[in-house]
């Protein structure tokens, strides 16, 4: 399996259809090519964790083949930044794994990344400089969640404390932006588009961190089997979501999310498509700030579970401040 030391050196590839970039190969090496047929970027196999493409594209036998061969991902993403199609690579055979994954039956895991989750939470919410009583409130109702004792709880009662703390912690984290509410996919506003886009590249990542290991992507251990939902994708990126929840309302304030990268229709709003390549590399840049430590939360991650670990050898991650 993919050691620390190796997956450092990987990265991931991104061709942007719609300025005319295209993806080829030569020899063991991937390269995405400008409108005039220039070599823009171009990376070993061996350096390519995963090969993203927005916009319509041909792909050629070879370039998968050598996804198989290497074991690098390729998501395809329409213009609008909606995942189309996904070529992954995982490791293949480990039945050991998904029998464990299909036998297990508890909810401390469940748990365990929920509280995560809200610890990252109140970790945002308290570097608010201005903290009105409101907030104040809202945090030590956020600190009560998190202390809740495992034996108090059951499925229906962790899904409601997520919601809730999700539900206060939204609210004062993007107050001055007119926030109506998480809705996902529903294109309310400019902030869940952007949210949108962050959270479907995070689960991207997770996505092939995952198959790094063999897991079974569709059986979860809090979010619950559902036709087609990749459920353990869902599951882990819960305590990661902190990252794009920050970067969003900085961006706001430096000025990178605009107006005019908007259209609107039909009470909808819709990032350009000229603007993917701005958004794409300012969301994925904060990303990958924190791939040594997604990449180990998922080998300890895959580890505890494998040794039947008592929950607190489980791994945390805590936003950086």
């Amino acid at each position: 399996m993919l050691s620390l030391p190796d997956f450092k050196e990987k990265s991931i590839m991104v061709s942007i259809a719609s300025e005319g970039q295209s993806v080829s190969f030569k020899n063991d090496n991937i390269l995405i090519k400008n409108g005039e047929g220039e070599t823009i970027i171009q990376h070993s196999c061996h350096r390519v964790f995963s090969l993203w493409i927005i916009g319509g594209t041909t792909l050629t036998s070879g370039i998968i083949e050598r996804s198989k061969k290497f074991g690098f991902s390729i998501y395809l993403f329409s213009y609008s930044i909606k995942l189309s199609g996904v070529w992954n690579s995982t490791a293949e055979g480990n039945f050991l794994l998904r029998e464990k994954q299909y036998c297990y039956k508890n909810l401390e895991i469940a748990w365990n990344l929920v509280q995560n989750k809200i610890e990252n939470q109140i970790l945002l919410l308290k570097t608010i400089r201005e903290k009105p009583l409101e907030l104040k409130t809202n945090l030590a109702d956020l600190e009560k969640y998190k202390d809740t004792k495992m034996e108090e709880l059951d499925l229906k009662t962790i899904l409601g404390l997520e919601g809730i703390s999700s539900k206060l912690f939204f609210k004062h984290w993007y107050k001055d932006f007119d926030w109506k509410g998480r809705k996902p996919r529903a294109k309310i506003d400019k902030t869940n588009v952007v949210l949108d886009i962050g959270y479907t590249y995070l689960f991207n990542i997770m996505e092939g961190m995952l198959n790094l290991y063999g897991f079974d992507v569709y059986k979860g251990v809090y979010h619950q089997n559902f036709y087609q939902r990749k459920s353990l994708v869902c599951d882990l990126v819960e305590p990661f979501r902190c990252i794009i929840d920050r970067k969003i309302k900085n961006a706001f304030g430096l000025g990178q999310i605009k107006d005019d990268d908007f259209t609107e229709s039909k009470g909808q709003f819709f990032l350009k498509i000229d603007q993917n390549k701005k958004y794409t590399s300012f969301i994925l840049s904060e990303i990958m700030k924190y791939k040594e430590e997604i990449f180990m939360y998922t080998q300890n991650y895959y580890r505890a579970f494998m040794r039947n670990k008592p929950i607190e050898e489980y791994p945390k991650f805590l936003i950086k401040e």
